[in-house]
């Protein structure tokens, strides 16, 4: 335990001392963020506005800040879900460099188990990808805040950090396994403009995933990453989506509310039928399970010769 505690703690050494990456982590997606809210913001607004116009007499009885700020929790909701994909990615890169410099041959020559050494990889990513995603959140909470009452109690905030603590993990533990197969930091540079440039459709920041066709939006709903950003997508708007509920005063029958979240993918659309959060959270936490066991298989043939 000592041997696994110590490559733990020196990975997680490694990883902050490079201020640089930490800085540009963060600072990328407040970036994103800052554009979101400038230029792609009215978007979302109109795309509200057109599930308003739907039920006639509606629009006088929507406040135009709670619309406002719907948008808002929506870009923050993409940010986030595309910072729980790309962030974790960057905190691997210590088992590259180790790859690349050698360094594994001297750890694989310590008394430490191959299965701890990889499992000492994944804890140390795993914890630093959940603090800096953890600083977004609170970052994007604290600026949306400012724009107006964004309607999340105490039990709420925390539940919305327990998710991004769960996507973190899980976007860890399946890069891990693509990880193992990269030899040089250049690699993985290259694979990850592939999945910056994808992670923004995959998770429905860009366009709902509800506009694409079934066989897409099961596509992208199998990752683990399109479901997490969903359930983070219910605890930090249901809130307002009850608020504005309870503003139509049964107007609508409740008709409104219901079709924002067919609009704005609530659920997880799979093959024929939907995931409710409970059924994607059992999903999330299953991927991650077999992922943790694939990782430590590859990682034991991988480097049997090394």
């Amino acid at each position: 335990m000592r041997g696994f505690l110590g490559l733990t703690k020196r990975n997680l050494l490694l990883f902050f001392k490079d201020k640089q990456s930490i800085l540009f982590s963060l600072l990328t997606s407040m970036i994103v963020l800052a554009l979101y809210l400038l230029f792609l913001k009215d978007t979302f607004v109109n795309a509200m506005d057109s599930a308003i116009n739907q039920f006639p007499g509606l629009s006088s009885l929507i406040d135009k800040n709670d619309k406002d700020m719907f948008a808002n929790l929506i870009l923050l909701t993409g940010i986030l879900g595309s910072a729980m994909i790309t962030v974790p990615y960057n905190c691997l890169i210590t088992l590259v460099k180790d790859r690349e410099n050698k360094v594994d041959y001297d750890i694989l020559a310590t008394p430490l188990k191959r299965g701890q050494i990889i499992l000492s990889y994944f804890v140390s990513a795993a914890f630093s990808s959940v603090i800096l995603t953890g600083i977004i959140l609170a970052v994007g909470l604290a600026i949306i805040c400012m724009h107006g009452n964004i309607y999340l109690g105490g039990i709420d905030i925390l539940k919305a950090f327990g998710v991004v603590a769960l996507g973190s993990i899980s976007a860890t533990s399946i890069f891990m396994i693509v990880v193992l197969f990269l030899k040089s930091v250049s690699a993985s540079g290259a694979f990850f403009g592939l999945l910056s440039a994808a992670s923004g459709f995959i998770i429905g920041a860009y366009i709902p995933i509800s506009q694409f066709s079934e066989a897409i939006q099961t596509i992208c709903n199998i990752f683990p990453a399109s479901q997490i950003t969903i359930v983070l997508r219910n605890v930090l708007i249901n809130g307002l989506l009850e608020h504005m509920y309870t503003a139509l005063d049964g107007v609508d029958q409740g008709m409104f509310v219901t079709s924002i979240k067919e609009l704005f993918s609530f659920k997880a659309r799979l093959f024929d039928g939907y995931f409710d959060i409970s059924q994607m959270l059992v999903y999330i936490v299953v991927s991650i399970l077999i992922c943790i066991v694939v990782q430590i298989f590859v990682y034991s043939k991988t480097y049997k010769k090394a």
